[in-house]
């Protein structure tokens, strides 16, 4: 987390580690001609849809995924969904998430995602399997990948990526100098970039042979806090025992300010503790804030949900969408699907 500190806060020092982040880039564009040459074009199955980033850590891809299945739902287009299932350890591969999935199967994101949507969803950790496997069962008209901008095996017909607004991309140096997997000349060649939150700025992308990807922003607003041990909703403002006694605020997430900052903004005072990205908590780990409000992310609360007590609180959270966003990607997704139908319609 020190390390990730630096990245963000634009250390000097870390140009020193900068022969090593030309050596990750040289690699990692080896692999990517590597992959791209191998991948199988098939062109009959149905069209995915890429959620991804340039950075490491957290940006907000997981509320644009679970956005994203909603809006094509409520336009007449079957989704469903596939992950890496980071995390997870699954009995198979591909992997069905159901209701009855476990974090130790298919990771917390994965868990999250599958009780948000009501699609299929199959995590497996390479991706390009998991497609073959819905166009075998046609059990949708379009695939949204979270995650998998790296994983060039994969074909895509559209790439979004998500930039974290208050943080951009650092300082702009690839790993391990700085947060980028990949440069971030990447962007030119991507659809769409989705800024979320920040001061409302785009991010400056310099158009590459004519084109620039649409720039948009989104906002992450909080819905209500939900007890993690009986499942009561409350409004964001009654958060019980918040003004009389201390607030415990714990974040396992890439950018866990992002939570504490949000926290903050509804009017609370919190004690905030962050944990690594993924942290598989314990019960152990909660016992500091026993007779105290403790809140944290719905991401985190799949993985306390079975040890927490009814002082435990996560808050829930809808990503906002631009309008012109959304009627241009539901317009693009289904003329990928209008360029798949013709080639899988049979020959006369």
């Amino acid at each position: 987390m020190a390390l990730v500190d630096a990245w963000y806060r634009k250390r000097a020092w870390l140009w020193l580690l900068w022969p090593l982040s030309l050596l990750f880039s040289f690699f990692a564009q080896r692999r990517r001609v590597r992959l791209e040459r191998r991948r199988i074009l098939r062109p009959e199955y149905p069209p995915v849809l890429i959620v991804g980033n340039i950075t490491v850590g957290g940006t907000g891809k997981t509320p644009l995924v679970i956005a994203l299945v909603k809006l094509l739902q409520n336009n007449g287009i079957r989704p469903a969904v596939i992950s890496r299932g980071y995390g997870g350890t699954p009995p198979e591969q591909p992997y069905s998430v159901s209701s009855a999935a476990r974090v130790d199967e298919v990771g917390d994101e994965a868990i999250l995602i599958g009780r948000s949507i009501t699609c299929p969803m199959l995590v497996d950790k390479k991706r390009a399997r998991a497609v073959a496997a819905l166009h075998l069962n046609d059990q949708c008209d379009v695939i949204i990948s979270d995650d998998g901008l790296q994983h060039y095996a994969m074909e895509r017909a559209i790439e979004i990526v998500v930039i974290d607004g208050d943080r951009l991309l650092g300082n702009g140096l690839g790993l391990p100098a700085g947060p980028l997997r990949e440069p971030a000349q990447r962007l030119q060649e991507v659809d769409y970039v989705v800024v979320n939150g920040g001061s409302g700025e785009r991010y400056p992308i310099t158009e590459s042979a004519g084109r620039a990807p649409m720039q948009t922003l989104m906002r992450l607003e909080p819905t209500s806090w939900v007890n993690l041990a009986t499942g009561e909703r409350l409004p964001v403002n009654k958060l019980p025992n918040a003004a009389g006694g201390k607030l415990h605020a714990i974040a396992g997430i890439g950018n866990p300010q992002r939570f504490f900052n949000t926290v903050r903004a509804l009017g609370y005072d919190p004690l905030c503790h962050p944990f690594p990205d993924h942290y598989r908590f314990t019960a152990g780990d909660l016992r500091f804030a026993e007779g105290f409000t403790l809140v944290m992310t719905q991401k985190d609360a799949v993985k306390c949900e079975q040890f927490a007590d009814s002082h435990c609180w996560y808050l829930a959270i809808e990503a906002q969408l631009d309008a012109d966003f959304t009627t241009q990607i539901v317009s693009d997704v289904r003329q990928k699907i209008r360029v798949r139908k013709n080639v899988a319609a049979p020959k006369n």
